[in-house]
């Protein structure tokens, strides 16, 4: 299946690309776990300081995506380039350099339980600067600040909220000031205030260091209020077959799978209906089956009781003899 691409806009955070070459562009990638095939031929680029979105179904490989994206597992086929660089044919020294300019937030916030706040914080700086023990307290102090964190560096993960935990791993996630920045479900498991002031420490990320986010996420408001591009990976098709604005893809769906997700509905589409016959949709439904059991039921006989007061049993109470 062909990608359809939906509204299509220059994104009023995007800015034209340094010598030609985007920060991440993927060329013909497959993922796969042993020979289980996850998706395949995925080919897109992310724009420079865009939030570009990966939503998909359960199961559909957002994660693995992202895993790919930062390095963790790779492509069984096609490639994933930085800045116009092949991390997986990149030197030591290159890759490092590549990973300097990321950051990234996991679903659960994967904090140190063992280490506060501010030594979390610290962690990225302690291992790829030269700063000294001062300097990187300094910067520390300001990271958790930007979060809404000032006055907790030596709180430990357990405890603050689960928001709290999120913000405090944003911190650290930007600790090296990434160009660009990974998200994986960023809202999982946050109540609908504390997702959104998330989304608002997002979009003010990008608005004032331009920074390139990529953001794992089935959370259709979210989506809304921040992508300005989004990706769809379909579960059945084992590819990607829609990108585009979000608005656009809801508003003139390229595939039924898209328009349910979109849309948050289980209601089959037309091209659904036509594929299942005339009597497809609820209506057909109603009209019986096994499932509802079409046939009538037989009429009651001497072993199903005549209906009257004495057949019925009077439950006993509790303990009665």
């Amino acid at each position: 299946m062909s990608v359809q691409n939906a509204g299509e806009r220059e994104m009023e955070g995007g800015l034209p690309e340094e010598n030609g070459a985007s920060p991440i562009e993927v060329r013909g990638l497959t993922m796969r776990y042993g020979p289980l095939v996850i998706m395949e031929d995925l080919n897109f680029q992310v724009h420079r300081g865009e939030i570009f979105v990966i939503m998909g179904g359960s199961g559909s490989g957002k994660s693995t995506l992202l895993k790919h994206l930062i390095g963790l597992k790779a492509p069984a086929e096609g490639s994933i380039l930085f800045e116009g660089q092949d991390f997986l044919e990149a030197d030591a020294k290159t890759r490092k350099g590549i990973l300097r300019r990321m950051g990234v937030l996991y679903q659960n916030g994967a904090l140190w339980s063992g280490l506060t706040l501010a030594e979390n914080v610290a962690l990225p700086l302690e291992e790829y600067t030269e700063l000294d023990a001062q300097s990187i307290s300094e910067v520390v102090s300001l990271k958790l600040s930007l979060v809404g964190l000032r006055g907790f560096e030596a709180f430990y993960p357990s405890e603050i909220s689960g928001g709290m935990r999120k913000r405090a791993a944003l911190a650290r996630a930007t600790a090296l000031d990434p160009e660009v920045l990974f998200f994986d479900e960023p809202s999982s498991g946050l109540d609908p205030i504390s997702a959104s002031r998330l989304d608002d420490l997002i979009l003010q990320l990008r608005d004032s260091f331009g920074t390139t986010i990529v953001i794992v996420s089935h959370d259709l408001e979210s989506i809304f209020k921040i992508a300005d591009r989004a990706l769809f990976l379909d579960i059945k098709e084992k590819t990607m077959t829609a990108m585009g604005t979000p608005e656009a893809l809801r508003d003139s769906p390229p595939s039924d799978e898209v328009r349910r997700f979109m849309t948050r509905t289980s209601e089959p589409g037309p091209e659904e209906n036509r594929e299942a016959g005339p009597e497809a949709g609820p209506e057909a439904a109603l009209k019986g089956g096994p499932e509802f059991g079409s046939e009538p039921a037989p009429e009651a006989g001497p072993s199903q009781g005549s209906g009257t007061s004495r057949d019925k049993e009077t439950p006993k109470r509790r303990n009665e003899p």
